[in-house]
């Protein structure tokens, strides 16, 4: 057997379908064997792998062991006289494999072999070729020379910066992601060290092929797609320590007693600083706009409460007590903010009607407020009406700013329906057209694009070779490949030449009900399923707390009566305290046995769920499924009230 493929998998159910896709296809002329080793995945991975590549070797883990340990499960028995490690989440070209396997055979120094890689908008990933993480290397890496200088045969050997990235080179390490080594050799070195849990390992059994004489390749003359990060993410703090404190065990197994030290001092500086970015970058995501406001408010309504007070209200000397600054003005703003916030004022994009109306809320809401409190602490009805309007024109005029700056996040106005042309034949692009309609909320434009030729087939509005022209005319955002008709090499062909197009792209899987892409190699992969939803959209989950919080307090003040509507008051209890500290929610999915609400965003467990209303003892998991994606799909508060109205007498449930 020439060639035996290993595929580690958790949890990326629909990266690992398209990946399958593509090795399927490459495999076609080669005597191989595919081997997926699952980590104890609970989205349905094992089943579909099952269901729809019976071919395949699969192992189920009863737990997550692993990248290192996993793999080796499969090397010790594959029988190819090549293995190649392959990431779940990447799509290889048709004819990847026999390429690579031609170059091996020719070289008999390679003992391992790497090949091109690009993201999912067609953009070389610098780590299909890099440097040894010497000390030196790593303190270029960590201190951002190596970013300055990338051309610099010193400061750029990292990632290699310096070496042409469509040329064959020798090169110190491969990566993870795509690793083709010969067989013996592995038996020979003992496969991949599994002192490392994730991270690391392609470094160390690289470092090591090195060691036994042969030579590490990049090979550009192929190349396949890795949609990076789609289990991690890498800017998180999790990702941070694991990374690098794989880089400790690499240092102290490889460097020697005085250059391990140095190198873990360089390693954990790195730690603290990369972590503390990582907090910094977070903590300014969640407060940076809602603090530029309060400042801005706070600064405004301070002068004008000065110009009021000399001028209006104490002419003849005086002015408003400290406590009016100190106490009344932040107490506005946050009750402003506040209801900004839960009025959508601070979703992207921007809506500058979400902030009028937040703060039309919040005004009325301090003028009662304001009528209720004693009179000595009624500062001036005036000053709040001024402060609001003050507000108002304080926030659409920091948006406008950092709209007009440049700021895309930052970006005023409705998000706009896509426009997307589908790339196929006529029969799978009719398809997946048909499946974008179920995902996407009244797409703005749906374009067919033929493979082939256009003349014999109708509803096209042109062929493969103009599908720049296309985005131009059409103003297309998305372009969505049906990998049934377009084979990946021509995939990332266009993907290349368009790199610099404003466009997204997804591919399609045949006979698959999802649509897969990532926007962005610092994300976690923008998944297209039938399964998207609103419950997942931010202002539903925000309201939902919300709600949630709303309904409790009134429970728990109103317990002296409640508790006799219930026959379990102290669940009832429980669950009260559950829900005000986000362990439960009121309503949640309906529990069924199979997988599919695996497959719906996440929530908290449900005292109550969409099925409480009705009044049957048993209800077939069918049914269930539907309703909870019904739910999903079609998430509206008013739906929870009506359920927790309906169902306070099941506001007892015992947990599950």
């Amino acid at each position: 057997m020439k060639l035996s493929v290993v595929i580690v998998n958790y949890n990326v159910m629909h990266f690992l379908e398209q990946c399958l896709n593509s090795v399927r296809k490459a495999v076609k002329n080669i005597e191989s064997e595919v081997f997926v080793v699952d980590n104890n995945s609970v989205d349905g991975s094992v089943k579909m792998v099952r269901e729809k590549f019976p071919e395949v070797n699969l192992i189920v883990n009863p737990d997550n062991r692993g990248f290192s340990k996993a793999n080796n499960q499969a090397i010790k028995i594959a029988k190819g006289e090549y293995v190649l490690l392959l990431n779940p989440d990447t799509v290889v070209e048709d004819d990847t494999f026999e390429k690579i396997i031609k170059f091996m055979d020719a070289h008999e120094d390679a003992g391992g072999l790497g090949v091109k890689m690009v993201d999912g908008k067609g953009k070389f990933l610098p780590e299909s070729k890099r440097g040894l993480p010497t000390p030196a290397v790593a303190f270029y890496k960590i201190f951002g020379l190596s970013k300055l200088f990338p051309k610099s045969k010193i400061f750029g050997q990292y990632h290699l910066t310096y070496l042409n990235n469509d040329e064959i080179h020798e090169v110190d390490v491969l990566s993870g992601a795509f690793m083709l080594i010969r067989k013996p050799l592995l038996d020979k070195i003992g496969g991949l060290d599994e002192s490392y849990f994730m991270y690391g390992e392609d470094i160390d059994l690289s470092y090591r092929i090195t060691k036994e004489g042969y030579k590490n390749y990049y090979f550009p003359k192929t190349r396949i797609i890795h949609y990076k990060g789609e289990s991690t993410k890498k800017s998180s703090i999790n990702y941070v320590l694991v990374f690098y404190q794989a880089m400790i065990i690499f240092a102290k197994k490889h460097f020697s007693q005085k250059n391990a030290k140095l190198f873990s001092l360089l390693i954990n500086m790195a730690v603290y600083f990369r972590a503390f970015l990582a907090i910094l970058r977070r903590l300014a995501d969640k407060v940076f706009l809602k603090l530029l406001d309060a400042v801005f408010i706070f600064a405004g309504i301070y002068f004008i409460q000065s110009y009021w007070a000399t001028s209006v209200v104490f002419k003849d000397g005086g002015n408003y007590p400290i406590e009016f600054l100190l106490i009344a003005v932040p107490a506005y703003i946050f009750i402003w903010l506040f209801s900004v916030y839960l009025s959508g004022g601070y979703d992207k994009p921007i809506s500058l009607y979400k902030i009028f109306r937040g703060l039309l809320a919040g005004t009325i809401a301090i003028l009662v407020f304001y009528s209720l409190l004693d009179e000595t602490m009624r500062y001036s009805r005036a000053m709040i009406l001024l402060g609001s309007f003050w507000a108002y024109l304080a926030m659409t005029s920091i948006r406008y700013l950092l709209h007009w700056t440049g700021f895309s996040e930052f970006k005023i106005g409705e998000v706009e329906n896509k426009r997307y042309i589908i790339i196929g034949g006529a029969e799978e692009a009719k398809r997946v057209a048909g499946l974008l309609t179920t995902i996407e909320t009244q797409p703005a434009f749906i374009g067919l694009v033929s493979y082939h030729d256009v003349k014999s087939q109708g509803n096209f509005i042109g062929k493969f070779e103009q599908v720049k022209e296309i985005i131009e005319i059409y103003k297309i955002n998305e372009i969505i490949f049906c990998a049934k008709d377009v084979p990946s090499g021509s995939i990332i062909d266009k993907m290349s030449e368009l790199k610099h197009m404003q466009v997204d792209y997804k591919i399609a899987p045949a006979e698959s009900l999802s649509i897969i892409g990532s926007n962005s190699i610092n994300t976690s992969g923008d998944l297209f399923a039938l399964e998207l939803n609103s419950i997942d959209k931010t202002a539903n989950r925000r309201n939902k707390r919300f709600l949630d919080i709303v309904a409790s307090i009134p429970l728990l003040l109103s317990l002296p009566i409640t508790i006799f509507l219930v026959k379990q008051p102290f669940y009832f209890i429980l669950n009260i305290f559950q829900v005000l500290f986000a362990r439960k929610t009121w309503v949640g999915y309906c529990n069924t046995t199979s997988d599919n609400t695996k497959r719906l965003p996440k929530l908290r467990t449900g005292v109550l769920n969409p099925a409480s209303a009705l009044h049957y003892k048993e209800i077939p998991d069918d049914t269930l499924d539907r309703l909870n994606l019904l739910y999903a799909r079609d998430y509206k508060t008013k739906n929870d009230i009506n359920l927790i109205f309906k169902g306070i007498r099941k506001l007892d449930n015992r947990p599950n």
